[in-house]
């Protein structure tokens, strides 16, 4: 099972510069739960922004580029040869960034999406793609109010593909 897991605002903003523009703790300690034990893939951007392969997790980079390298994590050229990795693992999750969710909403290769909606709007230069209602179904809604640890009011979404 593939996962597609992000975090957005209003306007399904991403982040800015490379970088996330809000931080929830929530948000992080949720992402830390549900992807620790598994497999993540991601854009070589978003491994960049992270830094460091995170603990507890096997890291799959995307990247064009040929040369590229990371100790500690696998590195594949396609979307493709990342889904070829963990077609027998039981779940892993796609994590960013916009390109790469792009892609695999545009091919079909998630079946379950998990949104972290934070109910604000920000200056962003990177999006999530619209959630097509025909296409995925909600599945659970857990809406939160801003608190001492968590600056704006969210909500965690989880949808499946629609039958």
């Amino acid at each position: 099972m593939i996962t597609i897991i992000a975090a957005v605002g209003n306007n399904n903003e991403l982040g800015k510069n490379n970088d996330l523009i809000w931080h929830l703790s929530a948000d992080l300690k949720r992402f830390k739960k549900v992807t620790t034990g598994h497999t993540i893939i991601m854009g070589r951007n978003t491994f960049e922004s992270i830094g460091k392969p995170l603990p507890n997790r096997r890291s799959v980079i995307i990247t064009r580029n040929k040369e590229y390298l990371q100790e500690g994590c696998v590195v594949v050229h396609s979307i493709e040869d990342a889904i070829a990795l963990v077609e027998r693992e039981e779940q892993a999750f796609i994590i960013g960034g916009a390109q790469i969710y792009k892609e695999a909403i545009q091919k079909d290769l998630a079946d379950n999406l998990d949104i972290t909606k934070v109910h604000e709007s920000f200056d962003a230069d990177v999006f999530f793609p619209e959630i097509d209602s025909e296409k995925w179904k909600l599945t659970s809604k857990e809406d939160f109010k801003a608190d001492e640890k968590n600056q704006y009011d969210y909500s965690f979404l989880s949808f499946s593909k629609a039958i």
